[in-house]
């Protein structure tokens, strides 16, 4: 499993690529709820999600093939990659599902990547996306099951508590599970990290209950950016080890977080960074007495029409 000390070398390997993003931290009147909750805003990070940190480890810590990068996405993975690559002077191509909302798609090709659908769900892509590995000698970045990618996304987690340090629970989002992976080793045990996903994507839930990885159905809101079949390999020790519960939330309560996060706070965000959020706002999580409640709101990557006509 990854640890400490590689998430620690991720953030110097990456510290002049990723943004450290800020925290908010809110009163309970803020929320409506009776206990204060800080958040992280890794929304603001480069390409509107988190994953640009696991995107640069990966390549920062390899040696580039000319053939460049290849990865499969369904939107913010596939943004990050591009946008990496661009930044490191590589080429990339990002294989992606069908359903991958158009605004997400044009994201990607901004950054220069070649495109390509390549199925109906992220699976799929991502087997369309090795059959163009095996013929170019290409470097995979795989959305969450890679070492270096799960050091990556554990940087967010070095970061707030750095900056939160009295956090006793954390409610992140989850879908491969790369970043609470990453956040969870980080942590390893010290606050309790929970992870939310939506009912229509149980991947991380399903995999707990069954004591290792299985698949799980895909749908919903958030879909694109949590709607993993499987969870990573790599991820689910550290989950069965480090990871307190994994919270399912409706679909409402998603639209409900996105709503709100507008209205108190003029953040839009998408279905999958509002998630961990509408944990708390639907009761789903409650928290133990006492408890200092942080919460990631990890991607922007949305249509803001829908939230801003609601």
């Amino acid at each position: 499993m990854i640890n400490r000390a590689k998430i620690a070398a991720a953030a110097i390997r990456t510290a002049d690529r990723v943004r450290h993003t800020p925290t908010v931290h809110l009163s309970p009147s803020d929320l409506g709820l009776n206990y204060p909750v800080t958040l992280k805003l890794e929304c603001l990070q480069h390409t509107g999600s988190f994953k640009t940190r696991g995107a640069f480890n990966r390549m920062l810590a390899a040696v580039l093939p000319a053939a460049g990068v290849i990865a499969a996405s369904g939107g913010n993975h596939g943004a990050a990659v591009a946008y990496a690559a661009r930044e490191l002077g590589v080429t990339a191509e990002i294989f992606i599902p069908d359903p991958t909302p158009a605004m997400k798609v044009e994201r990607i090709a901004s950054y220069g990547a070649r495109v390509v659908r390549g199925g109906a769900t992220y699976a799929e892509a991502l087997t369309a996306s090795r059959v163009r590995l095996a013929e170019t000698g290409a470097m995979e970045v795989h959305a969450y099951d890679h070492n270096d990618v799960l050091a990556g996304q554990g940087t967010v987690g070095r970061e707030f508590e750095a900056d939160a340090p009295d956090l006793t629970d954390l409610l992140v989002a989850s879908g491969g599970g790369g970043l609470i992976g990453g956040i969870a080793a980080w942590y390893a045990g010290a606050a309790r990290v929970i992870a939310v996903e939506p009912e229509a994507c149980p991947t991380l839930h399903d995999a707990l209950r069954a004591g290792h990885p299985v698949d799980a159905p895909v749908g919903g809101l958030a879909a694109d950016s949590l709607g993993a079949r499987r969870v990573g390999a790599l991820m689910f020790p550290i989950a069965q080890a480090f990871v307190t519960e994994a919270v399912l939330v409706p679909d409402p309560a998603i639209l409900e977080a996105q709503r709100l996060l507008w209205d108190r706070f003029r953040m839009i965000v998408e279905p999958g960074g509002a998630t961990a959020l509408a944990a708390l706002l639907s009761h789903r999580y409650r928290p133990p007495p006492g408890a200092h409640l942080g919460v990631l709101v990890c991607g922007a990557n949305t249509d803001p029409m829908p939230i801003l006509n609601r």
